[in-house]
């Protein structure tokens, strides 16, 4: 169950009321500071998880900026392995000739085969930093380039044993829509024995205009994959005014359309790990909200001595605090707003889940992932 702290409360207190001791919750919620609580934070009351709850697949994106991943994000992701179906490291950017930007896996390979995880290669549109639909377009124009592009997405995943070949092909532009579909056929022609899939912009509707979805066809493209990945996020973005950034509303609207082009065995819905600390009043052209993992959120809570309060309609958890005479604003994920995400995958029936990214820690997500579902291996 949930606990959310009210003022005066203790973990002992919290413990003795639940029969149970400080240190199975500290270790549960992975506490740093289990002396100081801040009220309207989380904390899980482990019970003994369902034998006969749910069976999902769950998916984890790496993402890294350095030359190879960092000995703090390969902990993570070890620690987590368990918990996780696929492991996308990201990503394979895509060069005009079709070869490949190198990606440093660094120790991932192994943890993919101690924790018997199914790797993917991840491949990209992302050119200088950035999604590119010029280069989408060379891609899908030339079938010379897309046979050595093949080819090379091949080679690496025999390379890195990886069984799924992951596309993010994003902000393509709307007459590439049917090209994209069929190089993903060509691809999967291709493939043999591995699995083919493809991140999604978060649509409402096939006509729905706009950058991100115009070149994303959710019909045609789920009839070629194996599953996709719905980017159910960023509603709330770094750019833009604080909000939730994946409301369980526009996020349910997503998927119920999803639904009406293609299976729910299909779907894995994306799932933020992080939230974002905006400054206020915003306006636009204000800096970038700045992205926090929701462990980092209750700490900064803690220090600002903040109490965390919660959007029923967003069914996501906030916090404002004051900086050198500036306000802030911090919309993050918690135990609740993860529940209320487990609650619709169960509802609508769906494959799983995919979650972006695993440098963003988030340990109760996976207590009650635990919990509520029992997680595939393939």
């Amino acid at each position: 169950m949930i606990y959310v702290v009210e003022p005066g409360d203790s973990l002992f207190s919290i413990a003795t009321e639940y029969n149970t001791t400080t240190a199975i919750l500290t270790q549960v919620n992975e506490l740093d500071n289990p002396d100081v609580l801040v009220v309207g934070q989380t904390i899980i009351i482990p019970g003994i998880p369902d034998p006969n709850r749910p069976t999902i697949e769950s998916n984890g994106y790496v993402e890294f900026y350095t030359e190879a991943p960092s000995q703090t994000l390969l902990d993570e992701v070890k620690k987590r392995g368990p918990l996780l179906t696929y492991m996308m490291p990201f990503s394979y950017d895509v060069k005009r000739d079709g070869s490949l930007v190198p990606l440093n896996w660094g120790g991932l390979e192994q943890i993919a085969i101690d924790e018997n995880i199914t790797s993917a290669i991840v491949v990209s549109n992302i050119e200088d930093g950035a999604f590119s639909d010029t280069l989408a377009q060379e891609i899908f124009a030339s079938q010379d380039v897309q046979d050595t592009l093949i080819a090379n997405i091949l080679a690496e995943a025999k390379a890195k044993n990886a069984k799924d070949i992951h596309f993010d092909f994003e902000y393509l532009r709307s007459e590439d829509r049917q090209a994209y579909v069929d190089f993903l056929k060509r691809v999967k022609e291709a493939a043999g024995g591995l699995t083919l899939s493809a991140a999604l912009a978060p649509k409402t509707s096939a006509t729905q205009a706009g950058k991100w979805y115009e070149g994303h066809d959710y019909k045609q493209i789920a009839e070629v994959v194996d599953f996709v990945v719905i980017m159910t996020y960023e509603w709330g973005y770094s750019g833009g005014p604080p909000m939730a950034v994946s409301p369980i509303g526009p996020v349910r609207q997503v998927l119920e359309y999803a639904l009406t082009e293609m299976p729910a065995s299909k779907i894995l819905m994306g799932q933020n790990l992080y939230g974002y600390d905006w400054t206020l009043p915003y306006k636009p052209g204000n800096p970038q909200a700045q992205a926090i993992s929701s462990q980092r959120a209750i700490e900064l809570a803690r220090e600002r001595n903040a109490a965390i309060l919660y959007d029923n309609t967003a069914q996501a958890p906030y916090f404002n605090y004051w900086r050198d005479g500036i306000e802030h604003v911090v919309w993050f994920e918690d135990a609740r707003s993860m529940q209320a995400k487990f609650d619709l995958i169960k509802e609508l029936k769906l494959r799983g889940i995919s979650y972006w990214h695993m440098g963003f820690k988030f340990p109760q997500n996976w207590a009650l992932l635990n919990e509520t579902f029992q997680v595939k291996k393939i």
